[in-house]
């Protein structure tokens, strides 16, 4: 007896040594409670989730077994309160399986996946839980509740019924299993289309293979080989290679090649093949629409957002599909002629040229393409630029803050102030593609903010991105579309940044879908203004401010092929659809799905093999799943709200409080549309677009 008592002592000693080297248990002793970066390992991840969805369930468990009358205090702030250290861990785990992962990380998500989809179901599918929730829900107008506690309430009660809620009997079993099966499918192809793209490269040895690449592309590309260990360029699918190599390279069948190797990615064969998983995915979200009493899965996801059904969305979209029909067929006519005069010959424009002969059309009509531009956009002027907007406008400053653990040497953070000096939240940015982290850009959060017991506490946010590299001679010379991309995604942060609300469910970014465009894409319209240019726009070796003819040059180049990248879009958006409007499960060829879905805005020869859906990460790993359409939606919105700016003077202080009292602080406390007609004075109308884009006058 004495020698088990011992072992169960000695375990226990162990288990509480191992715990108390876990950072996640701890208070973080680091600026602003902070993730110790430095301190997490990836063997931390496990324990940690194991033992707070243990605490989460537990602290479930007190709200259910309260005697008392549900009230919004002692079950939906109960609810709202719980779950703090799960929320700490994962969303560490997250942001670094996006942004510095590796095979360990997937394996780990792999094993912790349907844990938490299984603990998620757990408290969604708790009769006891939503019978409390429900009676708040039931009377919540007869409560004494404030708006913003009714909108909390209202949103909690939809979390549940979106969840299952409503079910019984078996229904509540096949969804728990619908959706553990949904989140497998999902992370799955998430990771295959990070393998796949960190998989490939294209080597070039022979100089003459680099025709037509400007220096500073080539010495990136010799940068990257060298790094690999290897003799030459190397070019990949990341944004910066990919897409200054489509742009600049004269060889016609080396566009082809990597445009193939882009265009096919998991959807050529392999271990990292996802057209089985599109397939699947699209099915399994069908099958719990269906379930939850919708006929697809848009209708199911539609009824929570601003369009609120299919029939708003392709409403839109077909408005746009007419009013810029003209101008997406005079765009590529005018590529072509322009092609065909360049070669001296006829020559079928193919997808791989687009880039190619429209930016050779560019030049040749503005005389400004992105090499031109890039001495400008020094990434460290930029950086002063974009928070120097934010000063202009809001009156907050950023403060480097190197005391701030970071997670690559790489990765800056910033306290960022308030016009009193006072601190507002931490800011981290990360701005060069590496291996581990996925294509593309994008704001999240390690910590959001809310109010709790009298004391406000602020966010913690992150953007992500993916932009051109220094080289052994230069620094980071950026293109205008990646300034345009900064300024995007540094809106999101402000809209994480500027909150104020309450509640976390309901602070900051957490707004419909077709909302939060609205803030990172009206921060894109100052980028052709002149006043806004002049503050940062300086050569990095002289200096000198850009000048005014080039400023005036990239305004009028800014609807340069507006018809065509409004197609463009818009092609993504009628996808999205056609997968989440299915009402019965689709089992041929992906390719031939996808084509048919996009080929009304097919404005090119469609290339058999290419598919965008196995790689589309936005609608089958993140959230636009019939949501895609809300960039374009924003996009209505962003082009009315600066028209406001237009009028008053684009740093005019009481259009930017208006923006930041009504928008930007006010998370998702009240519907949208409310918020924005107390900005703007009035629901938006495509008018301000169609003038933005030159399709009206």
């Amino acid at each position: 007896m004495k020698k088990i008592i011992f072992s169960i002592l000695f375990l226990m000693t162990i288990m509480t040594t191992i715990e108390a080297q876990n950072p996640f248990f701890a208070k973080y002793k680091t600026p602003y409670e902070t993730p110790p970066f430095d301190k997490i390992k990836n063997e931390h991840y496990e324990p940690a989730i194991d033992k707070a969805i243990k605490e989460h369930q537990n602290e479930i468990n007190r709200i259910t077994m309260v005697r008392s009358m549900a009230t919004f205090e002692n079950t939906i702030i109960a609810l709202e309160e719980s779950g703090k250290l799960l929320s700490k861990v994962t969303s560490v785990f997250y942001n670094l399986l996006s942004s510095e992962s590796n095979d360990e990380m997937m394996q780990i998500a792999q094993n912790i996946q349907p844990k938490l989809s299984v603990h998620s179901n757990e408290i969604t599918l708790n009769e006891a839980l939503f019978k409390r929730v429900k009676a708040v829900y039931d009377k919540r107008y007869e409560s004494n509740l404030t708006p913003e506690q009714i909108r909390l309430v209202e949103k909690t009660y939809q979390g549940f019924e979106n969840s299952g809620a409503t079910l019984t009997g078996k229904d509540r079993e096949t969804y728990k299993e619908l959706s553990s099966k949904l989140s497998q499918l999902s992370l799955m192809f998430g990771q295959n289309s990070l393998k796949e793209n960190n998989k490939y490269e294209m080597l070039l040895t022979d100089e003459a293979d680099l025709a037509g690449l400007p220096q500073m592309i080539k010495d990136a590309a010799a940068a990257k080989a060298k790094a690999k260990g290897k003799e030459g360029w190397v070019f990949d699918l990341s944004a910066p290679s990919y897409i200054a190599f489509m742009k600049y390279s004269s060889r016609r069948d080396l566009r082809e090649k990597l445009y193939m190797a882009y265009t096919t990615q998991c959807a050529a064969g392999g271990e990292f093949d996802n057209r089985e998983n599109v397939k699947q995915i699209a099915q399994t979200r069908l099958e719990i629409a269906k379930l939850l009493g919708y006929p697809d899965y848009a209708s199911y996801v539609l009824r929570n957002k601003m369009a609120k059904d299919k029939e708003h969305v392709y409403g839109l979209l077909d408005d746009l599909f007419k009013a810029y029909a003209v101008a997406a067929r005079e765009d590529v006519k005018m590529v072509e002629g322009f092609a065909v005069g360049m070669e001296g010959k006829g020559i079928e424009l193919m997808p791989w040229d687009w880039s190619y002969y429209s930016e050779k059309l560019k030049d040749a009509r503005y005389s400004v393409n992105d090499e031109l531009v890039r001495p400008y956009f020094e990434l460290e002027n930029v950086k002063k630029g974009v928070f120097g907007l934010a000063t202009d406008l809001y009156g907050i400053t950023f403060r480097k803050n190197t005391k701030i653990q970071v997670y690559h040497p790489e990765v800056e953070a910033f306290d960022v102030l308030d016009e009193k000096g006072q601190f507002l939240a931490v800011l981290y940015t990360d701005f060069h593609p590496r291996e581990g982290k996925r294509q593309g850009a994008w704001m999240s959060e390690y910590k959001g903010q809310y109010v709790e017991k009298g004391v406000d506490s602020r966010p913690h946010v992150t953007i992500v991105m993916n932009f051109t590299r220094p080289t052994e001679t230069e620094p980071a010379l950026l293109t205008f579309n990646e300034v345009e991309t900064f300024l995007h995604e540094f809106g999101h942060a402000l809209h994480g940044i500027l909150t104020k609300c309450t509640y976390e469910t309901l602070s900051g970014t957490n707004v419909l879908h077709d909302f939060v465009e609205l803030p990172s894409q009206i921060m894109e319209n100052w980028l052709t203004e002149k006043e806004y240019l002049d503050k940062f726009a300086v050569h990095y070796k002289t200096g000198e401010k850009i000048p005014a003819e080039l400023v005036q040059k990239l305004i009028d180049a800014a609807n340069f092929n507006a018809g065509y990248l409004c197609y463009r879009q818009l092609s993504f958006g009628y996808l999205d659809m056609a997968w989440h409007t299915l009402n019965e499960p689709y089992t041929g060829d992906v390719i031939a799905f996808e084509h048919k879905a996009m080929n009304k805005t097919a404005l090119l020869p469609v290339v058999e093999s290419a598919a965008m859906s196995p790689s589309f990460g936005h609608i089958f790993s993140g959230g636009y799943a019939a949501g895609y359409y809300g960039y374009k939606w924003a996009e209505v919105l962003d082009a009315d709200a600066f028209a406001l700016f237009k009028k008053t003077g684009i740093f005019n202080k009481e259009t930017a409080e208006s923006f930041r009292k009504n928008v930007l602080e006010r998370g998702n406390t009240e519907e949208p549309m409310s918020l924005y007609v107390k900005f703007r004075g009035q629901e938006p109308t495509v008018d301000a677009l169609l003038e933005r884009n030159g399709i009206k006058r």
